[in-house]
């Protein structure tokens, strides 16, 4: 058997490299037009570069040239992506600093295009075997110094509990029958951005990596839109009684300015007389009762005035929410020709649940949320109508045990004050001994949460999911470290971030195929241990007849063990039973 042996010091990495060209990621990368000098190394290289060393969990940029065993010494890691050599750090980080907006979007494209399979395959798998898509969405803070002036587009907001200056990182992600959580989008935003402002972006950008959303719930916001132009009706009406009040009081001040410039001219008149005839002014007198007369007359035009001047203002008050409730009337009616379009346009519409912290609990969100047809989970953000809650629990009442310290109480389709749909409304009860603390479970949906009050419970906190998945960007891919300065290259570095999770799970499974006595097992490491300790373990690189092989050596954590990279064959789960053989690639 005619075979060939060479050293990697890591062995991981080259067999995500066999991985990635395989599934013809490299190629498409290196297919990409990128205006920028050639002299020893591509633009598309040191963007490959890039991907690796995020691969590679690499906490600071010149860590490619400038750790133990650096990237770009590693000449067989570099042939197993494709290159025939790699750049230093320094020219990496010049290719990425040029980087423009467009380019980083194309090369963002390419990663999407070449996650569209997996992530295709488990929507179809999802909806099979659970009926359901699940999402999680959240937002990420990506601080800086505070000092920082190199930065682009930073503003200060609220990361870890305080306020920071850097950016905010909106992901979702979805619930993987295979993968158990899947990154299905990133979106870059300022530091200033609040979630109440991040939902509806969210929400669309899952339903365009996964090709599906639900049937929009059209009737609802009909109503919804019925019940605006009534109120404007009433609006209407109201400025109509306003406007005769303001007609009626400027009838009355007209009619104090007349007596009052009569009483004027009369005071006149006596004050005149009294002085050709040189009498005294008396406190009895003509003249002094007449002053009298006018000074009363003064303070009734100053009431007069004030009336009008406040019917006038509640005019204008009035028209002001006449034209805020026809925005939202013409806000509203945008969204349901926009929806009733998604619907002639959506022949197999899926069920879908969207959970969301309390930070996106907003009673506009809700409504557009349930309006787009999603099954909500998510916490109530007001504060004021929680304590409004608490107070309508009644004395007897029996709070369920759903965790070691919490409790629940719950009421079924609860209407909200000024909320437009009636909820599931649970409120929490946690202690710890010490103190005690409430919050309160939003639920909108066909589920019947409130008879299961501890499933309730559990299935919200499986949103956790999605917070393991951001703790995971930042301490093992270092997504809160920017290696880059430039505002697209922040932009790749939080996709490739996210890329990278979904790619080494979904090579796990790929690695996988080769199993038994001899072999690692990658799907029993966690993605802690591939990245920090597989991805940099010494091995020989065996190619054969048959393809290759990863024989970790003596001084390796994995010393024993080898790794087969089979033929990438990707099978669609079923009912579809199609398969895509990309063993050509």
């Amino acid at each position: 058997m005619n075979q060939s042996q060479a050293i990697t010091q890591h062995a991981l990495l080259v067999a995500w490299g066999e991985f990635a060209r395989q599934m013809g990621l490299i190629q498409q990368l290196e297919q990409l037009s990128i205006h920028q000098k050639h002299y020893q190394h591509t633009p598309q290289t040191k963007v490959l570069e890039f991907l690796v060393a995020t691969l590679a969990g690499l906490e600071h940029l010149k860590e490619i040239s400038q750790s133990a065993h650096p990237l770009d010494k590693d000449a067989v890691l570099a042939k197993a992506w494709g290159q025939a050599a790699w750049a230093d750090y320094s020219g990496v980080s010049r290719t990425l600093k040029a980087l423009t907006r467009a380019e980083a979007q194309q090369i963002v494209h390419v990663l999407d295009g070449s996650s569209q399979m997996f992530i295709t395959s488990e929507v179809n798998m999802a909806l099979w075997l659970e009926k359901c898509l699940v999402y999680d969405g959240d937002l990420t803070g990506l601080a800086v110094s505070k000092s920082s002036q190199t930065y682009p587009g930073v503003a200060f907001g609220h990361m870890d509990d305080q306020i920071r200056l850097g950016y905010q990182a909106a992901v979702v992600s979805m619930h993987s029958p295979t993968y158990q959580r899947l990154w299905l989008s990133v979106e870059h935003h300022p530091g200033n951005l609040v979630s109440a402002s991040a939902a509806q972006g969210m929400v669309q950008a899952a339903e365009a990596r996964t090709g599906v959303r639900p049937w929009r719930r059209t009737d609802l916001l009909e109503q919804r839109v019925q019940a605006a132009n009534s109120y404007e009706l009433t609006l209407q009406q109201k400025r109509t009684v306003r406007q005769e009040r303001v007609s009626a009081a400027l009838r009355e001040l007209d009619q104090v300015d007349q007596q009052l410039a009569e009483w004027q001219a009369h005071v006149a008149e006596l004050e005149a007389e009294y002085e050709a005839r040189q009498r005294c002014e008396r406190p009895t007198s003509k003249l002094a009762q007449a002053r009298q007369k006018l000074v009363t007359f003064q303070k009734r035009r100053e009431r007069r005035a004030k009336a009008l001047s406040k019917a006038q203002q509640v005019v204008e008050w009035t028209q002001g929410l006449i034209l805020q409730q026809q925005a939202e009337q013409h806000s509203l009616q945008e969204r349901l020709e926009r929806l009733q379009e998604d619907n002639a346009n959506n022949p197999q519409p899926v069920q879908a649940i969207f959970r969301l912290d309390a930070g996106f609990g907003t009673y506009e969100n809700l409504a557009l949320l349930i309006e787009m047809g999603y099954e909500i989970y998510t916490k109530l953000q007001n504060w004021k109508v929680l304590q409004g809650l608490l107070k309508q629990v009644p004395d007897q009442a029996e709070w369920t045990k759903v965790g070691t310290q919490a409790t629940m109480f719950a009421w079924g389709q609860h209407q909200l004050e000024s909320f437009c749909y009636p909820l599931d409304v649970g409120l929490e009860c946690f202690t710890d001994g010490k103190r005690v603390k409430h919050c309160a479970l939003l639920h909108y949906g066909p589920t019947p949460v409130t008879q299961d009050l501890p499933a309730w419970f559990a299935f919200y906190c499986g949103r956790q999911t999605i917070e393991a998945g951001i703790k995971e960007s930042k301490q093992i891919f270092h997504l809160h470290r920017l290696k880059v300065r430039s505002e697209p290259a922040i932009y790749l570095q939080e996709n490739f971030v996210l890329f990278a999770a979904n790619f080494i799970r979904w090579a796990s499974t790929w690695l996988a195929q080769a199993s038994g006595q001899g072999f690692l097992n990658v799907e029993h490491l966690s993605t802690k241990e591939m990245v920090q300790v597989a991805a940099h373990a010494s091995a020989e690189v065996v190619r054969y007849s048959e393809g290759k092989l990863l024989r970790f050596s003596e001084q390796s954590a994995f010393a024993g063990k080898a790794l087969k990279l089979p033929i990438f064959v990707y099978q669609l789960p079923l009912p579809f039973g199609k398969s895509f053989d990309f063993s050509h690639v």
